[in-house]
């Protein structure tokens, strides 16, 4: 009887058990991670796109006026960088004008907006992968 016992907690060790690979971290039908792609697809979708390459991982929108500020405009690239589900695997850049005169003028970005824009595309890609494992 213990045998028999050990024999089957001993085979749960067993590398032939089946993989739970629910949702991973690592999905790609395109050349980058879909989860980083599909949520800076989302995050930027008010935005004018201007290209987008799914084996590259690059979007660049074109520039977009708010309405309730035209004289200020904001141009982003979305770099995806690698396969997996990561920090790191996401960089992003911003341009801002503002009108001034009736010409467009370079002006900074703040560092907490293109740092703003990553965590949303983040906490996206991760709730886009969380929602692959409840399904």
């Amino acid at each position: 009887m213990l045998g028999s016992a050990l024999l089957l907690v001993a085979g749960c060790g067993h590398k032939d058990r089946p993989k739970a690979d629910l949702a991973a971290a690592r999905v790609t039908t395109i050349g980058v991670n879909s989860y980083l792609w599909r949520a800076s697809l989302e995050t930027l979708s008010f935005m004018p796109l201007l290209q987008t390459d799914s084996n590259g991982g690059v979007i660049v929108t074109d520039w977009y006026a708010n309405p309730k500020d035209p004289n200020e405009r904001v141009k982003v690239t979305v770099s995806i960088l690698d396969q997996d589900l990561r920090a790191d695997a996401l960089r992003v850049a911003a341009s801002r004008q503002v009108q001034q005169n009736g010409t467009w003028v370079d002006a900074p970005v703040k560092a907490a907006t293109v740092q703003k824009l990553e965590d949303i595309i983040l906490t996206k890609a991760r709730d886009l992968r969380r929602g692959t494992i409840a399904n």
